[in-house]
């Protein structure tokens, strides 16, 4: 339940970040309000996560990873970002972090 809850938060904080970007220094009202229902939602799924009894660097380490790549991901396809070979590197070392913090044993309790 932990994970669920840990994914549910991590889908909030990639929609609100994407609706930061959209919002456009917040000039756009809706795009606003979905930025601020994003990350509350986030942050309280996070904090149910942790209650959960999942470990609190393994559950950043998850949050971070995956956000990373996925507002990465977006920013390429949707945004007309820019990806280079440097950001590609950087984004597989952090997922290969996540893995290596999950086998190390920071799964939920």
């Amino acid at each position: 339940m932990a994970w669920l809850m840990l994914a549910g938060a991590i889908v909030s904080e990639i929609l609100a970040t994407t609706a930061l970007k959209l919002s456009d220094g917040f000039s756009h009202k809706g795009w606003s309000l979905l930025v601020v229902a994003g990350y509350g939602t986030a942050f309280f799924l996070l904090a149910r996560a942790l209650k959960l009894q999942m470990e609190m660097g393994t559950a950043y380490a998850v949050w971070s990873g995956v956000g990373t790549a996925a507002i990465a991901a977006i920013g390429v396809l949707f945004l007309g970002e820019s990806l280079s070979l440097a950001k590609v590197a950087g984004i597989v070392l952090i997922v290969a972090g996540v893995v290596v913090l999950n086998l190390a044993g920071g799964g939920a309790h």
